[in-house]
């Protein structure tokens, strides 16, 4: 399994940026990120100066939105929704969209779900429950 580091995926989001905005060829992975990264330019100073990106630290003290955490979950939700990994997700995403008439909404929300399921796993020591996963968006999108 490829698990990139912290630098590794900050590069990758600020190359992706560079790319796009200078409306170079990319690779599939850099367009799907420039989709998501052209919906949040209030990353976009952040993801033009790699130098600070590389060096920047992201506390909840702070208050500050991690952009490469939040890029890197529309990501982890694009290819669950392209697999349909849990089984039901890309239905309970579509349904989500439709409700709230926003693709980018409907994935705000699972993020929270995403995030919920990843602290309940930690807290745990248990692996991820992808069924409660899915069942938190069902609900979203049932609501």
């Amino acid at each position: 399994m490829f698990q990139p580091s912290q630098s590794d995926v900050r590069r990758f989001f600020c190359g992706a940026y560079a790319r796009w905005r200078a409306g170079l060829p990319l690779e599939p992975m850099q367009a799907l990120a420039a989709r998501w990264i052209e919906q949040h330019p209030e990353y976009h100073a952040e993801l033009a100066d790699e130098a600070a990106a590389l060096e920047a630290v992201y506390t909840v003290e702070e208050g500050r939105t991690n952009p490469f955490l939040h890029l890197s979950m529309h990501l982890s939700i694009d290819e669950q929704l392209a697999i349909d990994q849990p089984t039901g997700i890309r239905q309970a995403v579509e349904l989500l969209a439709a409700r709230r008439g926003s693709l980018h909404a409907a994935q705000h929300e699972v993020m929270d779900c995403l995030g919920e399921m990843v602290w309940a796993s930690q807290r745990s020591g248990l692996p991820p429950d992808g069924h409660a996963y899915l069942d938190a968006v069902r609900r979203r999108a049932t609501a």
